[in-house]
């Protein structure tokens, strides 16, 4: 079947609408403060302030932090919702890392915290941003409906 015929036989439906500026934002917000976080987990276990010299296999945390990304810029739903669960442990990690470690890597792990609630925030607006989305547009549709 050649393209053409494909594009005739496809239903006729409205182009996507943009998202609004919040759920832009709370996107965008998201997708920078994992990076960040992946950054700083690979820095400061390989550079910046690492439990052994020369860096340590701690450094391997980061590789969780890279299988959402995909999905996060794909703005999976599922994604945001588990990321929000999943920061937690790396919001952990810096608690305790702030407490008992020594003055370089304290700082290190502050910068953790912060960034582990930034992508919170990001994660927990994007999805009632969209969530709220949803609703209003069911209930504009039911409205419609004879």
């Amino acid at each position: 079947m050649m393209p053409s015929k494909m594009l005739m036989n496809r239903p006729n439906r409205p182009p996507p609408s943009p998202l609004p500026l919040a759920v832009r934002l709370s996107r965008w917000t998201a997708a920078a403060s994992l990076l960040a976080l992946i950054g700083l987990c690979l820095a400061w276990e390989l550079w910046l302030a690492p439990l052994r010299p020369g860096g340590s296999w701690l450094a391997l945390k980061a590789l969780p932090l890279c299988l959402p990304l995909v999905g996060l810029l794909k703005q999976r739903l599922y994604t945001y919702r588990w990321v929000s669960l999943m920061v937690w442990l790396y919001f952990t990690e810096g608690v305790v890392r702030a407490w008992s470690d020594p003055w370089p890597s304290r700082g290190w792990a502050g910068v953790e915290i912060a960034l582990s609630l930034l992508l919170f925030v990001a994660c927990v607006a994007h999805v009632r941003l969209r969530l709220r989305g949803a609703a209003t547009r069911a209930a504009a549709a039911a409205e419609r409906s004879p």
